[in-house]
């Protein structure tokens, strides 16, 4: 009879936490022991970044190996921190486990959810009252600093949503969103840079803002607006390579119509 999934998942997992403690030990990689938290913070960042891709292209074999590589990255930084003697992979995995199980009541516990939402603001009320036990500052505070741009002004936006600082409907977003565009054109007018600089930023910000109240995330929006165009872009350059010429020679008007062209299908 062979191995059940239960003992594979448990002996796969076994394995990698060995083969990293091999990696860090006395006979390891010379590259491997020389890595410190910070230097694996860049490697795991990419790690993240190719697996959201994979994701994106929604090929299996691809989203198992960057997992993969993703977990592996995890199992490092928690055997550096073990080293030191501060946790190990253990430690990591009970702590997620009891948090996830505070944070669904309704799960495991005897509270409803009748829906996502109410799920997803009681949520969001669990995590604000943990965070308040650990410190008290602001409702910003648990935003991470180092996450994209965008993501970062969706995720206070949100915040500062749920203390009640915020428009009463999509209308009043997008009032706000011409506002911040006419003050954008005043600053072009005046050629000034920082405030151009400003004002546009004032515009992505209240944009975001537009997102959220059309419960879209700007991010995936935007990304997809990228894989558009890029798709596009990629035809113009095959239809003119079909026909013997390069992008860089043909003229603007040219590029315009074979653009429209590719729109169109």
């Amino acid at each position: 009879m062979g191995e059940d999934k239960s003992g594979k998942k448990e002996r796969e997992i076994k394995r990698l936490i060995e083969l990293v403690e091999t990696l860090r030990g006395e006979n390891g990689c010379p590259w491997d022991k020389k890595q410190s938290p910070r230097t694996m913070s860049v490697y795991l960042l990419e790690e993240v970044y190719e697996l959201v891709d994979a994701i994106e292209s929604g090929n299996p074999d691809d989203i198992c190996e960057e997992l993969g590589d993703v977990l592996f990255h995890i199992f490092f930084v928690a055997r550096l921190f073990e080293e030191k003697g501060h946790f190990d992979a253990g430690d990591v995995a009970g702590l997620i486990t009891e948090k996830m199980i505070r944070r669904h009541p309704h799960v495991f516990g005897s509270e409803n959810a009748e829906n996502a939402g109410e799920v997803r603001n009681r949520w969001h009320t669990i995590k604000m009252n943990e965070k308040s036990r650990l410190k008290n500052g602001s409702l910003l505070d648990s935003v991470p600093g180092g996450v994209p741009a965008l993501m970062r002004a969706y995720r206070i936006s949100e915040r500062a949503a749920r203390s009640g600082f915020d428009w009463e409907n999509i209308e009043g977003v997008m009032q706000k969103a011409e506002e911040e565009w006419s003050e954008f054109q005043c600053a072009l007018n005046e050629k000034n840079k920082a405030d151009i600089s400003v004002e546009f930023g004032d515009i992505l910000f209240t944009l975001v803002n537009v997102a959220r109240f059309a419960a879209i995330h700007p991010e995936t929006a935007l990304k997809d607006s990228i894989k558009k165009f890029e798709t596009r872009f990629r035809q113009m350059e095959k239809s003119l390579a079909e026909s013997g010429r390069n992008i860089d020679s043909v003229s603007r008007n040219e590029l315009d119509t074979l653009w429209e062209e590719v729109k169109k299908g």
